[in-house]
């Protein structure tokens, strides 16, 4: 493809809407326009990687035995108020009214059409496993669209489907799905990890992240510095505390902390450490406050909250809220004296003694506070985030955190959307019985901005070679005869060697052509001029390296080849 018939509306400066690299440089090097907040147009080069992409995961899904269809984008009330996530989704979900003023939606997933399908199609046991997928358009209306592909309102997303007669059969269907996954994200180019993951709003028991490791990474990973645990942030499990404090016990003592609310306040003002001090938190599930205690130097992880509490989140209450259940302002809490709230603590609480916690009383913290002489707790549990050096949960090792971004996940659902829709089939002896599911989603246009954030430097982008728009940029210095002829020679003979070419036409300078090749980012720059053809070379550079070097014509192609055989990344 020759760049004066390609659309590539190049930036020089950065866009001003733009928060991440990836935002930034999909704007820049002419791949995405934004239509509205969250929706965007594919350009040229934009769409040749997605459909890299989309590829990658057709071949690979098919290899796992998955079957491709397409479902409506738009999708009945009827089915979402089957399993009640008409109402439960909220306001992401996109409800109109057609002309018959029936309620419809545009789905951001399809559990629910899938079931429908299932249990009007597949009646016997002799038809499973099967495993349905689809590559479509899926719309969720966020709340604040932002950072270009990676949380829009409009997204291409593949999604599967598996339905098995028992527990056994889905959870071999997920580990189908799981190496897949490993399969896709790796012939990607990328560097991820699996990670063990919160099933949110799709629901189900067991469920994995796949997370692109970059540091403009949204999501934090917690894992392992031996062994191969690793789970996000959200699901990150923490040990109880193998050290328990045995110092003797302290009296009770009150003691004024003007105007301190904050940890760092007041246990500056006290000359203690934040791990002597108990924070007591007011939590709202539902309609009901409850208490939280969690040690001053720990975080409260709200999604192992709401999950304890089986409600689908908690928020912190308001100062009002606060003021009516401990008769104090915010930041003054404790649990001594507290009544009629229910009290929950996490493990680390357990083993702490002489603490300071708040006095439910303005301007005042109580020293010397202890567990069941002073205060007693209804439940602990693990509510808190992993921190690095924590003890990994699976017994080597400890943890570490880095940044990471989701590209896909996977959910073993069991029964949850078969038994609401009835979705049954007859087993071999005749006996009617539910469905076990798991169902499997990439977010292919997040995909392709994961690869960017995690590829790229000063200059652009720098591709993975197996989903670079083009692998080859041509790049012509004059209009010479001898040059534009033995560009052209180039240009036939690399593509007929299957290499994608983009040749660069232009009659711009050669800065401005160095410059955007850098910005779009395929794998190799090839560049012929005057100057070296004067000594029967062109000149090559590795995008990834910087590395050039001096090639006759004729060698070129063995050498290009040799080096993108180094650019794809092994697969079993």
């Amino acid at each position: 493809m020759k760049t004066s018939q390609l659309l590539i509306p190049t930036l020089r400066d950065d866009p001003g809407e733009a928060e991440t690299v990836s935002h930034r440089l999909m704007l820049r090097a002419g791949m995405i326009r934004k239509v509205a907040a969250g929706i965007y147009t594919y350009l040229p080069l934009g769409l040749r990687v997605i459909r890299k992409i989309e590829q990658i995961i057709r071949e690979e899904m098919n290899r796992a035995g998955a079957q491709e269809l397409l479902m409506p984008i738009a999708s009945p009330a009827e089915l979402w108020k089957e399993t009640a996530r008409w109402d439960y989704y909220g306001k992401e979900l996109l409800r109109f009214k057609d002309r018959h003023e029936r309620d419809f939606c545009l789905g951001p997933t399809h559990e629910e059409v899938i079931t429908d399908l299932f249990r009007r199609e597949v009646r016997s046991y002799r038809q499973l496993p099967l495993n349905l997928y689809q590559i479509q358009t899926k719309f969720r209306d966020e709340i604040r669209p932002r950072f270009g592909l990676m949380r829009g309102r409009e997204f291409i997303m593949k999604d599967a489907y598996s339905f098995d007669l028992d527990e056994n059969g889905a959870k071999a269907s997920y580990h189908k799905m799981y190496d897949a996954y490993t399969r896709i994200f790796t012939r990607c180019g990328l560097t991820f990890r699996a990670v063990e993951a919160d099933t949110g709003l799709i629901g189900g028991d067991v469920s994995h992240e796949f997370m692109v490791l970059a540091e403009t990474g949204e999501a934090t990973v917690a894992y392992s510095d031996q062994g191969s645990y690793a789970a996000n942030l959200e699901r990150a499990e923490v040990l109880p505390p193998s050290d328990i404090d045995t110092s003797p016990l302290q009296p009770l003592t009150p003691i004024a902390t003007p105007q301190h609310r904050t940890v760092d306040e007041v246990t500056t003002f006290l000359k203690i450490t934040p791990r002597q001090l108990v924070k007591t938190l007011i939590y709202r599930a539902g309609t009901d406050p409850i208490a939280v205690l969690i040690r001053g130097d720990h975080e409260v992880n709200e999604v192992k909250l709401a999950r304890l509490l089986q409600v689908t989140e908690v928020v912190l209450a308001d100062p009002e809220t606060v003021q009516r259940v401990t008769g104090s302002p915010p930041g003054f809490a404790g649990p001594v004296g507290l009544q009629q709230v229910r009290i929950i603590a996490d493990y680390a609480v357990k083993g702490m003694r002489n603490v300071v916690v708040g006095a439910n009383k303005a301007d005042t913290h109580y020293q010397n506070a202890n567990l069941d002489r002073d205060f007693t707790v209804e439940q602990f549990a693990d509510l808190r985030n992993a921190q690095p050096g924590d003890p990994s949960p699976r017994g080597t090792g400890v943890l570490s955190l880095a940044k990471g971004i989701e590209v896909g996940q996977v959910f073993l659902l069991g029964t949850k959307y078969s038994h609401k829709m009835t979705a049954t089939i007859l087993d071999d002896q005749g006996k009617e019985r539910l469905a076990i599911m798991g169902c499997y989603g990439i977010g292919v246009g997040r995909t392709a901005a994961a690869a960017i954030e995690q590829n790229h430097d000063d200059k652009g982008i720098v591709w993975p070679y197996p989903i670079a728009p083009f692998h080859v940029h041509l790049l012509t210095l004059s209009q010479s005869d001898r040059t534009m002829e033995v560009a052209s020679r180039l240009y036939a003979d690399l593509m007929a060697a299957d290499f994608e070419v983009l040749w660069d036409d232009r009659t711009d300078r050669a800065g401005v052509k160095f410059n955007d090749a850098d910005l779009i980012g395929a794998p190799f720059q090839l560049i012929v001029g005057d100057k070296g053809l004067a000594d029967g070379i062109v000149e090559t550079k590795i995008r990834r390296s910087g590395v050039k070097s001096r090639i006759e014509p004729g060698e070129l192609i063995t050498y290009l080849k040799a080096h993108s055989r180094e650019m794809h990344p092994p697969v079993a």
